[in-house]
């Protein structure tokens, strides 16, 4: 460990990368786990460089970001490079060779797949920039790829902040696993991909497990996804909060958080996916709830080939379902008001009218899916928790978060819940784990508390 004053601190990679550093080849720094997204400023920056890591920036540019998060470009530029010590745009290079490097040490993909898998246009643009910024060509820090590596498949590892209750998060996604498109076996979770980018659509498969052996997950994935790597890894990220930190929360839940210091706030692999399942969800039991979420897979999903005997089907997308009547939908044994609420949500996200995904804008979002008639606060706080990665959404009407804390009235469970923030999602799953409330019980876990 070299001496602090020996030592200089950058708040991105990209800001080390400007000043002449490149990333180290043996403690592999591009794998380091982000953070959550608390403060405002903090959150418009990482919501632009959340669409840099996606590709947007090259599809709408630094204009078109900031028109999706509701500023304008000069804000935006000027909060970025608060955060992230550099603009936008030398963010976005320095991403793009990040991945590209993992792409290179990790996988045996051919150089001119890993230059446009990381978002570059051209091969030479690729290799010029590579060896100007690393001093290195991309042939001379290509490993010798490992036998799984040489498969139709893709392998990454991604870091996380001990302690992890990986049973706890597995056992959650597991109880609400959507028939044919995801499921849980033996602490592994996989589901069917389905990625659309640039009106294209990508469609694979991928696998999360936790090795044990350091503080990463290990996540497999089909070959087919390679063009959107960084769209999927973000997905996985997001997913399994990984970018969370336990011992901040800990700090202020207290002892609520005691009994399960390393427990996550489940994320989304696909906001209107999750925004269906909440309302599927509303007033019927966990099971119910995914039940007619399997209906509704099989007869609207598109197939997908996989090497799992239980996932064939992608979840379909919210153009497709905009396109339906309300007994398309109620013939599934789904009650016809909420068949209409899901339409609606349909057609609001094809118009582009919503987003639902960790960058877009909280407060505008919520309003907007209050106003779509079937969505009330429960369904809209649970969608901010989990499709918006909103660490301080809380569904203060849920009767497990009420139970759990000895009261009836709503009123009452928000004031109490008023020194949690800015954490309180995090305090609806230590409550929601108090009442054993769907797969969240005792499991395996990565690390202890000090």
């Amino acid at each position: 460990m070299p001496r602090r004053e020996n030592c200089t601190f950058f708040s991105s990679a990209a800001a080390a990368e400007s000043r002449g550093y490149r990333p180290c080849l043996r403690c592999r720094p591009e794998l380091a786990p982000g953070n959550a997204s608390i403060d405002a400023r903090h959150r418009i920056a990482s919501a632009a460089a959340s669409l840099i890591e996606d590709g947007n920036l090259s599809e709408s540019g630094i204009d078109g970001i900031a028109d999706r998060l509701g500023v304008t470009a000069r804000h935006l530029r000027r909060v970025f490079r608060s955060e992230f010590g550099v603009a936008p745009i030398a963010f976005a290079q320095t991403q793009r060779l990040l991945m590209a490097k993992r792409l290179l040490t990790d996988t045996a993909l051919p150089i001119t797949e890993v230059a446009y898998a990381a978002g570059f246009g051209s091969l030479s643009r690729f290799e010029a920039l590579f060896k100007e910024r690393y001093r290195l060509s991309p042939n001379q820090l290509r490993r010798t790829p490992t036998p799984s590596a040489l498969s139709d498949s893709l392998i990454f590892e991604l870091s996380f902040r001990p302690p992890y209750d990986w049973g706890s998060l597995i056992g959650f996604l597991g109880a609400r696993s959507i028939r044919a498109v995801e499921e849980v076996e033996a602490l592994s979770f996989r589901r069917i991909v389905r990625i659309v980018q640039n009106d294209r659509v990508h469609t694979g498969w991928v696998e999360v497990t936790l090795p044990q052996r350091k503080p990463v997950v290990r996540v497999v994935a089909s070959a087919s996804l390679a063009k959107v790597l960084p769209a999927l890894l973000s997905r996985v990220k997001h997913l399994m909060d990984l970018s969370c930190n336990p011992a901040e929360i800990g700090e202020t839940l207290g002892p609520l958080a005691a009994a399960k210091p390393g427990l996550r706030v489940p994320g989304a692999f696909d906001g209107f996916e999750i925004a269906v399942r909440a309302v599927l969800g509303q007033q019927v039991s966990v099971a119910a709830a995914r039940t007619l979420a399997g209906r509704f897979a099989a007869a609207f999903g598109s197939p997908v080939d996989s090497p799992f005997a239980g996932l064939s089907t992608a979840f379909p997308g919210s153009e497709r379902i905009a396109e339906l009547e309300v007994a398309d939908i109620s013939q599934l044994g789904v009650l016809p008001s909420r068949a209409r609420t899901i339409i609606e949500l349909a057609k609001v996200l094809a118009r582009g009218e919503l987003r639902l995904s960790p960058s877009a804008d909280v407060t505008s979002t919520l309003k907007r899916l209050r106003s779509i008639p079937g969505i009330g606060e429960w369904t809209a706080q649970y969608i901010a928790m989990r499709a918006l990665a909103w660490p301080d959404a809380f569904p203060h009407t849920d009767l497990g978060v009420m139970k759990a804390l000895g009261e009836k009235s709503s009123k009452r469970v928000l004031a109490v819940a008023e020194g949690w923030r800015p954490w309180r999602a995090y305090a609806v799953m230590h409550l929601w784990a108090a009442e054993g409330v769907g797969g969240l019980s005792a499991g395996r876990s990565y690390g202890s508390v000090a």
